[in-house]
């Protein structure tokens, strides 16, 4: 078996099943050079296609937003990839303007997201397949950090395994919500009354703060206290970790609560994540779950985080287990067992 043909077939049977998928089939050329097809996402902030550069024969990625909607956002976002440029697991910027009515950002295509490869492998992935995103993932972060962004919508979808060659590298996507710090060491005071952005389901304890009236302690949160607060970089790694978790179990605690209106599923679900233990968060989970939640949660706002000591925390798991660095994934066998059953089948059939 090798890994980087089975995440090719892999990611080729993610892309064929989105095209099935309703969409509009485009006939648009954007600079002449990429030809839209089929959408593949679509989001708050644009659209995403894949699509064709015709003059290398190779596929791409294209959001596209309507220039009513302001220029900035996907400037913005275009510009944070450029200024990533060169790490690993960052889409490389192929070409960005306007075309006719829309703006568009064209990147390289990637293959399917977390969420897409959870769902195939059954909604629960192995303890080795999760450390192995971990590592990734928390490197990935690191990275961004280090040139004064934060992503601040941390979650499955927006993580993106890559093709070909690149099949076993995990690459991070979406920065239409990031914030740029690199001028954090002149921001002394951790500014407060910040709306609420990202995913909730993900959402750090600080960012639900955000909707309510809860404030960050080194250790608790009061529901004394009045103050709504900024993110920062632990913020990242928190939803990083209810990431790792929601991947391991298929689910987080506080899915699935009923309420009347939005307003009210959000407050709901605010007051258990707050609630509820950090043990019962990551319970049939090792230990080290635990403490990366709780060591995120400690940070201050001004606090930088050890990465090194959360990868080490679980590369030292994983070598506990006994697991192999040797890129395998769940859905590396799973695609690998499902094509060796088809072949099977074909010759049963040939003999016939």
């Amino acid at each position: 078996m090798t890994t980087n043909s089975v995440n090719r077939s892999l990611a080729i049977a993610a892309h064929l099943r989105d095209a099935q998928q309703p969409s509009v089939k485009m006939k648009i050329m954007v600079n002449e050079t990429y030809r839209v097809d089929y959408r593949i996402g679509k989001g708050g902030f644009g659209r995403v296609y894949a699509g064709t550069d015709i003059r290398a024969d190779e596929g791409v990625a294209m959001k596209l937003m309507h220039h009513r909607k302001g220029r900035d956002m996907l400037e913005d976002e275009a510009n944070t990839y450029r200024a990533l440029s060169g790490g690993v697991g960052i889409p490389q910027v192929l070409w960005f303007g306007r075309q006719d009515d829309y703006y568009v950002l064209v990147q390289t295509l990637l293959g399917p997201s977390l969420e897409d490869l959870l769902n195939y492998c059954g909604r629960r992935l192995s303890l080795k397949t999760v450390l192995l995103i971990a590592d990734q993932a928390i490197s990935r972060i690191e990275y961004i950090h280090s040139k004064g962004f934060l992503h601040r919508d941390i979650k499955p979808d927006n993580f993106l395994m890559g093709v070909g060659e690149r099949g076993n590298i995990l690459y991070t996507i979406d920065f239409g919500l990031v914030k740029n710090v690199r001028d954090r060491e002149t921001d002394r005071a951790q500014r407060t009354g910040r709306p609420f952005g990202g995913t909730r389901r993900y959402a750090s304890l600080n960012n639900h703060n955000g909707l309510g009236t809860y404030k960050r302690s080194t250790s608790v949160l009061s529901s004394t206290d009045s103050t709504d607060v900024e993110q920062s970089w632990n913020d990242d790694l928190e939803s990083l970790g209810y990431v790792l978790v929601y991947l391991s179990r298929g689910e987080l605690p506080w899915q699935g609560l009923r309420a009347a209106t939005k307003e009210e599923k959000d407050e709901l679900v605010k007051e258990k994540k707050i609630n509820i233990p950090v043990e019962s968060i990551c319970e049939g989970l090792p230990e080290e779950f635990v403490t990366y939640i709780k060591y995120t949660r400690s940070l201050g706002f001004h606090d930088k985080p050890n990465y090194a000591y959360l990868r080490g925390r679980f590369r030292r798991l994983f070598k506990s287990r006994g697991f192999s660095y040797d890129n395998v994934y769940d859905w590396t066998e799973k695609r690998f067992y499902e094509m060796q059953s088809q072949a099977s089948d074909v010759s049963e059939s040939a003999e016939d």
